[in-house]
């Protein structure tokens, strides 16, 4: 009797843990709940470990997930997979057996925050095999340089290095990729990662090769602004927390995170900063990007005074590097034709929706692919053991577009 009351006492508590009130329009609500519950674990746990002094909660995340996610190169027999570098990048390279001679490129960047994950991942290894073989492309996935161990620019002059000599003539040749067929991609940071890439070399007149296409899958691209209305909207949705998207972007920057709480508030770019013009604020105005399906009834949160002490500390904050959304119109104009990946229960909706409207104005060809049940990271949730059917239909939809257009 007493051990049925334990198990009783601990499925209740578990129950209590795992469950978590979720918009009714999220796809598989339960399966979200339980992975945000293990993500939660994990996180807590290192925080513990960050507090005792045993190491940095970002080192045991990433010590986690090497041993549960990563996998070593396996070639199978529609791809040839190999670990090489890639300008000095590591890099896992996918090869389709067969098919057309002169075959696609992609260059891709992982997501995590610039702080997690790999492409040596399960889940990426899966994307990247799965591209290879359905697009009958060569697949190049980096990894770059994470925090808190490298600091921006160092990922971003990883992505440019890496991106750099993926479009070279020796590498595009040893790979038989044809140079009119290549494309930058990445999900979340890494989307981020492509975008800046993509702005910078579209400027570059001295390259012989560019990219015909980017494709940005929910891409982070601004951190003035924590109350668009998707910020506001999504701010309890797994498995991105507003919170932890303001700490990802501190460590990227190398700035303390003590600072998250005025992050949090706007006071970073009230309208007494003046390293904020009218400009700079245009490009994130959503009440002018934005549709009014996604403003719906929230309202902007601008502060008269706020903290000069951030924009001071991290002037990096408003360097189009990092923050591809408040690049000029001209230089927004030279970058290839584009698609945008969106999902509607994500903090990060609107960076890529803003990003859409701006590069619409630029006079860039966008295809804008929004999921209504989508969240955020879905599409490399789409294998086992989450197998989310949005993952799975988002990364087919992706997989198309680029078939179609690639």
């Amino acid at each position: 009797m007493r051990l049925r009351l334990a198990g009783a006492v601990l499925l209740l508590a578990a129950a209590y843990y795992v469950y978590l009130p979720l918009p009714s329009g999220v796809s598989e609500p339960w399966k979200l709940m339980l992975l945000d519950a293990l993500f939660r674990s994990f996180m807590q746990a290192s925080d513990v470990a960050h507090a005792l002094g045993v190491c940095h909660r970002i080192h045991l995340l990433n010590h986690v997930v090497s041993w549960l996610e990563e996998i070593e190169a396996r070639s199978c027999l529609a791809v040839h997979v190999t670990d090489t570098s890639l300008g000095g990048v590591p890099t896992r390279v996918f090869q389709p057996k067969g098919g057309k001679q002169l075959k696609r490129g992609v260059i891709y960047f992982h997501g995590g925050g610039w702080a997690l994950c790999s492409g040596r991942m399960r889940s990426y290894d899966h994307l990247c095999r799965k591209m290879a073989e359905d697009l009958d492309s060569v697949i190049m996935s980096v990894d770059y340089r994470l925090a808190p161990d490298a600091v921006f620019p160092a990922q971003y002059h990883d992505a440019l290095a890496a991106s750099r000599a993926f479009l070279s003539a020796e590498v595009l040749e040893r790979y038989s990729i044809d140079p009119e067929r290549v494309c930058v991609s990445g999900d979340s940071a890494g989307g981020n990662l492509a975008a800046a890439v993509a702005q910078e070399l579209s400027s570059d007149d001295a390259l012989t090769v560019n990219f015909k296409l980017q494709a940005l899958i929910y891409p982070v691209l601004q951190a003035l602004d924590f109350y668009t209305p998707s910020y506001q909207q999504n701010r309890d949705v797994p498995i991105l927390y507003r919170p932890i998207m303001a700490r990802y972007w501190l460590q990227y920057l190398g700035a303390d995170t003590s600072l998250e709480p005025l992050l949090l508030a706007n006071n970073h770019s009230s309208l007494d900063q003046p390293a904020l013009s009218s400009s700079i604020r245009s490009k994130l105005d959503w009440t002018a990007l934005l549709p009014a399906e996604r403003r719906k009834h929230f309202q902007p949160v601008v502060r008269e005074t706020g903290s000069p002490r951030v924009m001071g500390e991290v002037p990096q904050l408003i360097d189009v590097r990092a923050a591809p959304l408040l690049a000029e119109q001209g230089v927004l104009g030279r970058t290839p034709k584009a698609y945008v990946m969106t999902c509607e229960f994500d903090v990060l909706r609107d960076d890529g929706l803003m990003y859409v409207r701006r590069l619409q104005d630029a006079g860039v060809t966008v295809t804008s692919d929004h999921y209504e049940d989508g969240f955020h990271g879905c599409m490399v949730f789409a294998y086992l053991p989450m197998m989310s059917k949005v993952g799975w239909r988002s990364m087919n939809n992706y997989i198309h577009w680029l078939d179609q257009n690639l």
